[in-house]
Order: C-alpha cells, then structure tokens, then sequence
C-alpha cells in the first residue's frame, strides 16, 4: 500500500526505496519531527507501526510531484520525447543495477 494512499509498514517502505530499515526509521523520526509524517499502531498486528503522511506531507507531496511533472515538461521540450525516453530507461538500468561493494576488477590497474 503506498504512503500516499493511507499507510505503509517502514520494512515495506525501505523495501519500496531499496534502502536499510534503519535508514528509514532514521528518515521517518526527522519527518515525524517536522509533522510530515506519524507513526500509528498497526489495528491488524500490534507488534507494527504504520507510518502515514500528515496534512504537511501531503502538501508537500503534491509540491514535489507537481514540480517533476514540470521538470519532465522542460526536459521533454530540450530533448524531445524519444530522447527522454531513452533518458529514462537508462536511468530504470542503472537504478536496478546490483550494487558491488567491491570495485570492478577492469577498473583496477594492474
């Protein structure tokens, strides 16, 4: 269930992000903090939180989400739709990439 939509468990939203459960409880306390978001008791497991967007955050969302579309509006005039779309499929690649802790041996000199 996304955020926007009423609710999400922090494991469920650091799966979403690809990113440690720690660091989302470290970025939810700071939202919470700033009365972006709040914490509720979870009605179907009480060993759970819920974590859900607070009028603030909404705004904020519809801020950010209105200022993609435009940003996506300036990029497609600069590079036309195809280019864009190639733009964007690189970036869902590079995205999904597995990370390597290690760096890549044809890096390295020899």
């Amino acid at each position: 269930m996304p955020l926007a939509a009423g609710g999400m468990h922090a494991s469920d939203l650091a799966d979403r992000l690809g990113v440690s459960r720690q660091a989302v409880a470290q970025a939810v306390t700071a939202l919470e903090q700033h009365d972006y978001v709040t914490r509720l008791a979870n009605p179907d497991d009480a060993r759970t939180r819920v974590i859900e967007l607070r009028p603030r955050g909404r705004q904020a969302l519809r801020v950010m989400r209105s200022n993609a579309i435009e940003l996506e509006r300036r990029w497609e005039q600069i590079l036309g739709r195809r280019r864009l779309d190639e733009l964007r499929e690189t970036i869902e690649m590079l995205l999904a990439a597995p990370d390597s802790e290690e760096p890549d041996a044809a890096a390295s000199p020899t």
